[in-house]
């Protein structure tokens, strides 16, 4: 199994690819939040993977800064799964002493999380797309009903 871990950010992400064993396939590398920068992570998980189905994907959320990316590997058939970020952290405190944070060390920590299978969730664009249609429907049914009960309680007042 190869893991593929992923810090994300507004203009680049960093990332490192690891085997099952934890031996570092690919040490740290950056690449552009474009097109260009995800065709360039694909070619090199292609230079290790024989096939996608032997590749699991670990992407840190950082606000919407992670769908564009995760939108492109789904579309390509590679499991990604959705880290929450204060996860990440409390898991690189917790194995080091050290307050060194940054993406190097995230992308590190990720592919750590990733390969003990610990806080993973399948990354589901149209499942996350309907919760949200959901919450909002929700917060508009109980609008109309304040809407409502307020002209109830107007044509009908009680004495």
């Amino acid at each position: 199994m190869i893991y593929v871990s992923i810090d994300t950010a507004k203009d680049k992400h960093d990332c490192v690819i690891i085997d099952a064993d934890g031996v570092v396939l690919v040490d740290n590398f950056t690449f552009s939040n474009n097109m260009g920068g995800f065709d360039f992570l694909l070619e090199k998980i292609n230079s290790v993977a024989d096939r996608f189905e032997n590749v699991k994907i670990g992407v840190e959320a950082t606000g919407h800064y992670n769908y564009n990316i995760l939108g492109f590997l789904t579309e390509k058939g590679l499991d990604s799964y959705v880290l929450n970020p204060l996860h990440t952290n409390l898991y690189r405190k917790g194995i080091s002493l050290r307050k060194t944070k940054t993406d190097k060390v995230d992308a590190s920590t990720i592919a750590i999380i990733i390969t003990s299978k610990q806080f993973l969730k399948s990354y589901n664009e149209n499942l996350k797309s309907l919760t949200r249609y959901r919450f909002d429907l929700v917060a508009q049914r109980e609008k109309l009903h304040n809407v409502l009960s307020i002209l109830i309680s107007q044509r009908n007042p009680l004495n």
